[in-house]
């Protein structure tokens, strides 16, 4: 196979699964705007022609999550012109989130909308939804245990995965044929985030009360009612617990 590019191959989920696909004896190019080999910025498409040049698949792992995914729908769009150009690419594998389709989070609307633009798009793509990330678990759960009470939404409930299993699913996908939506890769416990929250503070030695409050809106209420959630695909294997005692390890 020609080479994989994997965008955001730097950051918490394009690591492990670089690592991974070189592993299995993948040419990978890693594409991010310090990079000495492809240095690619998408919020302008500088770069994206020269990475792409011969390549099969793309993964897309770039996201702007601090920014809300503000500039997310523009990137995908140049990563897409840049595609078809390149004129060699046949699979594109993106990473989305569970209740995309749902949650009307912006962040969610944004993701949902480059799934909808690289549907549209004539490529051949491959969409995988997860549930979330343990490391995202644990620094919400983190910030929130800076207050004297730990204060949750009431009755949300999360359903955390490890990342190196979304990386090993990654992998497996980025081959030159595409595979359309493929089944949601869920975590393998649906925990509440108050439950959580305490299993953070038993693992880091904090005593904080951990304090359920209810909320209001649209958002709240679609989490309350598990829209985050992918109980039939809980294939997952590590658990928040286990992650916790391998992080401070």
């Amino acid at each position: 196979m020609s080479g994989i590019v994997v965008t955001g191959g730097t950051g918490t989920l394009g690591t492990p699964l670089v690592a991974r696909l070189r592993a299995l004896g993948h040419e990978v190019r890693v594409l991010s705007r310090h990079s000495p080999d492809h240095p690619v910025d998408l919020r302008d498409g500088r770069g994206l022609d020269a990475a792409l040049a011969g390549a099969e698949v793309v993964v897309h792992c770039a996201s702007d999550a601090r920014g809300g995914g503000r500039g997310d729908e523009a990137a995908a769009g140049r990563l897409i012109d840049a595609a078809r150009r390149a004129g060699t690419v046949t699979n594109i594998v993106y990473i989305s989130i569970v209740g995309v389709d749902v949650v009307p989070l912006g962040y969610y609307r944004r993701k949902l909308a480059v799934e909808r633009m690289l549907e549209a798009s004539g490529l051949g793509v491959t969409v995988l939804r997860t549930t979330q990330f343990h490391d995202l678990v644990a620094t919400i759960v983190g910030a929130l245990a800076r207050l004297p009470v730990v204060l949750v939404p009431k009755g949300v409930r999360v359903q955390p995965v490890a990342v190196g299993e979304v990386a090993d699913r990654l992998a497996e996908l980025a081959v030159p044929a595409p595979s359309g939506r493929v089944p949601d890769l869920g975590g393998p416990e649906i925990r509440s985030l108050a439950e959580l929250a305490r299993a953070y503070q038993s693992a880091t030695g904090g005593r904080r009360r951990v304090l359920a409050v209810p909320l209001a809106g649209r958002t709240y209420a679609s989490l309350r009612r598990g829209g985050n959630l992918a109980p039939s695909h809980a294939v997952g294997r590590g658990t928040f617990a286990a992650y916790l005692r391998e992080r401070d390890a």
